[in-house]
């Protein structure tokens, strides 16, 4: 029988939670969708846009759901899976779209009855913007989704999952919980560190007068590669303050690392070493293709 979920409950409909809704409902995945938030305006762009075909405020209004998406800041699923609890029939598939594994599936383990498997799920897509105005049915299509069952799992709750994704566009890797957040730490929550921090240290320089000769501000002067760099930091702030605090212990040694790196460049500035400049960068390019070239 081909999958399909007639009631479905997303828990958070913003860029993630509704493009699945959509893209759900493209696939012939989903039914009725009952979207599930506490802002009014967002619940109302929901339905709309046919993101939910109604939408609540109340979990206990939610009614029976076979599938229930929790996508809201990491740091509030263990009180959605809580809340959750008490409102779920026996067999309803819970899973998630946090960047963060292990706290997340261990705080949703932990609250939900045992009758109600969970799996957790991380789509590595999306932009900078943020609400159910900025979700499309096609944001999935050649990402790249990381499902993260654990020894608990139901195989069939676990192959739910992996073709929901499948069928939405995405190519499904399974990691274990911890082996995602390392990952993921690399290549995406240090990035985004790093766009605030740039950010941020803009913002001081940009309210200095360094001397007469140069009294100018310096975010006058801003080009394409300054709002690059900067992109990553117009995200939601509740968001990414969870990741940073949940997936604490990883990505400090990712910043400690990139210090390292940067100490290494800035000690060959310091010392006019050219050489060990052209190395340094020399390295960097190299990796840069391999990004882009992975094959």
């Amino acid at each position: 029988m081909s999958l399909r979920f007639e009631r479905v409950a997303v828990i958070g409909v913003g860029l993630i939670g509704g493009s699945l809704a959509l893209a759900g409902r493209r696939a012939g995945l989903f039914g009725e969708v009952v979207g599930v938030g506490r802002n009014a305006a967002n619940l109302e762009d929901a339905r709309d846009r046919g993101i939910a075909d109604r939408t609540t405020s109340d979990l206990a209004e939610m009614g029976p759901v076979d599938l229930a998406v929790i996508a809201v800041p990491v740091r509030t699923t263990a009180a959605i899976a809580r809340d959750l609890a008490a409102h779920l029939q026996p067999g309803t598939l819970v899973t998630d779209v946090g960047s963060v594994k292990q706290w997340v599936v261990d705080a949703a383990v932990a609250e939900l009855p045992a009758g109600c498997p969970f799996v957790g799920a991380h789509p590595i897509a999306g932009s900078e913007q943020t609400g159910a105005r900025a979700a499309r049915a096609n944001l999935f299509e050649d990402s790249v989704c990381v499902v993260t069952p654990v020894d608990s799992t139901p195989p069939a709750a676990r192959d739910a999952i992996v073709e929901l994704w499948q069928r939405v566009g995405a190519r499904v890797r399974e990691m274990t919980p911890a082996e995602h957040d390392r990952a993921l730490a690399w290549t995406s929550h240090l990035g985004h560190v790093l766009s605030y921090a740039l950010a941020r240290s803009l913002g001081a320089a940009a309210g200095e007068r360094r001397d007469e000769r140069d009294p100018g501000d310096v975010l006058a002067l801003s080009g394409p590669s300054l709002r690059e760099l900067t992109r990553l930091a117009g995200g939601s702030g509740p968001m990414w303050r969870d990741i940073f605090l949940t997936n604490d212990r990883a990505l400090l040694a990712t910043i400690d690392s990139f210090a390292a790196a940067l100490d290494e460049l800035r000690s060959a500035i310091d010392r006019g070493d050219a050489a060990a400049i052209d190395t340094f960068l020399d390295l960097g390019l190299a990796t840069r293709r391999r990004i882009e070239d992975p094959s």
